[in-house]
């Protein structure tokens, strides 16, 4: 197999389109579940609507209540009903790698195991850190099946990163497979 991947030259919002068309691309080949992280609910409505009609569930993964302050949800009450109105199934939950042990990090200082991870994982970019999460987030909530998915995430706001991903939830994170990176910003 030969397949094309599209590096960024910089990370960030400003590559959203083009990952939108790779996301495209690749459900055109039979993929059928795509998780998206998308924060305010944005990035995951982009790809809801470029994808409605077509035979794919999406799943959009949001931050966790609270991670900006005390009771802040992040993702917009209006973003939240319109990707329900698309059919989107929504996670909002703990992140796979901050949790708990962010909290004794803050509290007792030191580097806990799901840190380790998660900084191995940016050795990659933070979108690619980010794909990984969602898809064993989703795979936690039953949204998605333990098959190939598309995941798309970003670093900041929208999508620059999009990769193939063996699904597993986060018991089995170590079973997780990148299979295909498809999109990633270089720096």
């Amino acid at each position: 197999m030969i397949r094309q991947v599209e590096y960024f030259e910089k990370p960030g919002v400003t590559n959203t389109s083009r990952c939108i068309e790779i996301v495209e691309g690749i459900v055109r080949e039979g993929f059928s579940h795509v998780v998206v992280a998308t924060t305010s609910g944005d990035t995951g409505l982009a790809i809801a609507r470029k994808l409605q009609g077509q035979n794919v569930s999406v799943v959009a993964v949001t931050h966790n209540v609270g991670y900006q302050g005390p009771n802040v949800d992040e993702c917009t009450e209006k973003n939240r009903e319109e990707l329900q109105a698309l059919g989107v199934k929504i996670y909002t939950g703990t992140i796979l790698t901050r949790g708990i042990e962010a909290s004794l990090m803050k509290k007792h200082q030191g580097v806990y195991p799901a840190y380790i991870a998660a900084q191995t994982l940016r050795l990659l970019g933070q979108g690619m850190k980010v794909v990984v999460e969602i898809v064993a987030e989703a795979c936690d909530g039953g949204l998605i099946p333990e098959v190939d998915v598309v995941a798309v995430a970003g670093t900041g706001k929208g999508a620059d990163t999009v990769a193939i991903i063996e699904a597993r939830p986060s018991d089995r994170f170590f079973d997780i497979k990148i299979k295909q990176i498809l999109a990633k910003p270089l720096g």
